[in-house]
């Protein structure tokens, strides 16, 4: 049955052992990310915090931390789900009586996407005006924010010129009782609403859920075509028909089951600075002017329950969001995309910072038109580093990609810098704001999908350029040896070195690039002593979230005839942490040593 309300889930989830109850008071200020953030990492539950200092309402964090928990949410995986959508959308050309039988399973859900004026409305049992934001267990995250967030609420905003409504996750820096920031991340929904309504001149209405059933808290999170409408397609996921009222101070409909709803206007023109904010690419988002949410009233249940999430260095609950996110939508792309056979975003480069697509190749150079077309789809097109591989590459693999790399890559032929490019809001490599640059490595060949299933997936030994076959040695000299400032260092599928370096990156990458031996290497890469090498997750992350293609990627060789720029040789990127970068997220001592002291009452 699906769930109506975020209290049935938690209630489902507490039935299912998914759920722990902490019956001790706790702080929302730091307290509650070090105990969520272990947890996470732990594979545990979520958490319900009974006592939250400083407010008369509980809160609810890590509810959707791992698949298990969305599987519930759904009723089925999300995988599942998106392949039903898409068989429905083939089934459905032409529409027959037999194409609607072959579809029954996904029908009911369809009939779903309607919204409903409901009768009664939870969510305005209490109306609270004046607002004050104050009784709200609303967290500071990290040490060094620039203050309490809403991590988690749904934001619903009207397209001044159609109405269609777009609703997304946007944190929320409490400016005041009743005022908060509204971060408009690039190519997110409310930013293009709040574009036409200042040109208008006009405020734009806004209600922000917190807090409502899983279905419309994962349609939020979802990177749907804009003008598709999340509420609508909330209805979809829980297939059952989303309950609507009307709001008490605008002119829109609002979510009849919802725990809280905070009402306002963003007016034109204004702007005010918000942040610093610790993000999931692992480091503070630095303090910037950003649109200011003027609240009028916030209307709420008699007991409401306070929902909240922790992003920060990975993995943390984002990670399942996104993976469910990508497993629901891949479908879609392979049905836009034909010769798309699988791709895969990294939970570990904060999604953004690395996409693995694999093609079949029809034709000589295919792959890098369907990489162009997908750097132009949506959220896709903040995608900074896309690997293009061969279908029976297994993309969520990254040693299998390394040896994709090692097997097919040759810089002259398979390197594209895309320069000057908008970037993820959250990216802090680039020349600004919103600005820098992409690059595509083409590790596919000309072979068919049938080819690819006679073929060796993998290369066992170091190969030559563009797999040749012929055997070259790795490492002819330990890197130690051939500078200094190397620390530690790891060589992955004799393809990429990771060295832990200290010093000037760029001088220590440039003797490493054009050492002799270590010309058997693609990649080298270099990364800051706090990044531990050893671990997977962690190399990923230091790996790709501390470098812009244009100024931290070199070659050995490097050549130019007119415009064209030639790359030869081994790749170099200096991913170290670089002077003006903001600070990677750590919590601090007293606040770890207070939760070690306490641990055990938590768990009790």
């Amino acid at each position: 049955m699906p769930f109506l309300d975020l209290q049935s889930y938690i209630r489902h989830l507490d039935k299912a052992g998914q759920l722990k109850r902490i019956s001790v008071e706790v702080d929302p200020e730091l307290e509650v990310t070090e105990i969520a953030i272990r947890s996470v990492r732990e594979q545990g539950p979520a958490l319900l915090f009974e006592q939250m200092k400083g407010s008369p309402y509980p809160l609810v964090i890590n509810l959707f931390a791992c698949m298990k928990r969305i599987e519930m949410a759904l009723g089925m995986h999300p995988q599942e789900l998106g392949e039903h959508l898409v068989r429905f959308a083939e089934n459905m050309i032409p529409p027959t009586v037999g194409a609607l039988w072959r579809s029954r399973t996904i029908v009911p859900r369809l009939l779903s996407a309607r919204k409903r004026r409901a009768r009664s409305a939870h969510c305005q049992e209490v109306i609270e005006s004046p607002a004050d934001l104050n009784s709200l267990p609303i967290l500071k995250c990290w040490p060094d924010d620039g203050g309490r967030f809403l991590t988690f609420p749904l934001v619903i905003t009207p397209d001044p010129q159609t109405g269609r409504t777009n609703m997304g996750i946007y944190r929320m820096h409490v400016h005041g009782k009743a005022e908060t920031g509204m971060h408009m991340q690039i190519q997110k929904g409310v930013g293009f609403h709040y574009r036409k309504a200042e040109e208008r001149g006009e405020p734009l209405e806004v209600a922000v859920v917190v807090g409502a059933d899983p279905a419309l808290m994962l349609a939020a999170v979802l990177p749907l075509p804009e003008d598709f409408e999340e509420v609508v397609f909330s209805g979809i996921l829980r297939g059952k028909r989303t309950p609507m009222v009307p709001a008490k101070t605008l002119s829109m409909d609002v979510p009849a089951s919802a725990e809280f709803i905070i009402e306002g206007v963003i007016p034109p023109r204004v702007r005010k600075d918000e942040g610093p904010f610790g993000d999931h690419f692992g480091h503070y988002s630095r303090k910037a002017p950003f649109p200011v949410f003027h609240i009028n009233a916030i209307t709420r249940r008699k007991s409401p329950v306070y929902p909240a999430a922790v992003v920060g260095r990975p993995p943390q609950e984002d990670r399942y969001l996104g993976d469910a996110c990508q497993e629901m939508l891949k479908p879609l792309i392979k049905l836009m995309r034909p010769e798309v056979c699988d791709l895969w975003a990294y939970y570990q480069a904060g999604f953004h910072n690395l996409l693995v697509v694999s093609v079949e190749s029809r034709y000589a150079k295919e792959p890098i038109k369907t990489a162009l077309g997908i750097l132009g789809e949506g959220q896709l097109s903040l995608t900074k580093c896309v690997v293009l591989v061969n279908p029976s590459v297994d993309v969520r693999s990254f040693g299998a990609v390394l040896r994709a790399i090692r097997e097919n890559f040759a810089p002259k032929d398979d390197f594209i810098l895309i320069s000057r490019a908008p970037l993820d809001t959250l990216d802090f490599t680039g020349y600004k704001m919103h600005l820098g640059s992409k690059m595509i490595i083409d590790a596919t060949t000309l072979r068919s999908v049938a080819d690819e299933k006679t073929a060796s997936a993998s290369a066992g030994g170091a190969q030559g350029p563009s797999g040749s076959g012929a055997s070259i040695p790795a490492l002819k000299r330990d890197p130690s040896d051939i500078h200094p400032g190397v620390l530690k260092w790891r060589l992955l599928e004799d393809t990429l070195l990771v060295a832990q370096v200290e010093g000037d990156g760029r001088e220590i990458l440039v003797t490493l690039v054009s050492s002799n031996a270590l010309s058997g290497v693609k990649i080298i890469a270099l990364v800051s002593p706090d990044v531990n090498i050893e671990d997977d997750v962690d190399l990923i992350w230091g790996m790709f979230t501390r470098f812009d293609p244009a100024r931290d990627i070199l070659f050995s060789r490097i050549s130019r005839r007119g415009a064209l720029v030639e790359y030869g040789g081994v790749m170099g990127i200096d991913a170290t942490y670089k002077e003006g970068y903001p600070d990677p997220l750590v919590m601090s001592e007293e606040i770890v040593e207070k939760v070690d002291r306490r641990w055990g009452e938590y768990w009790r």
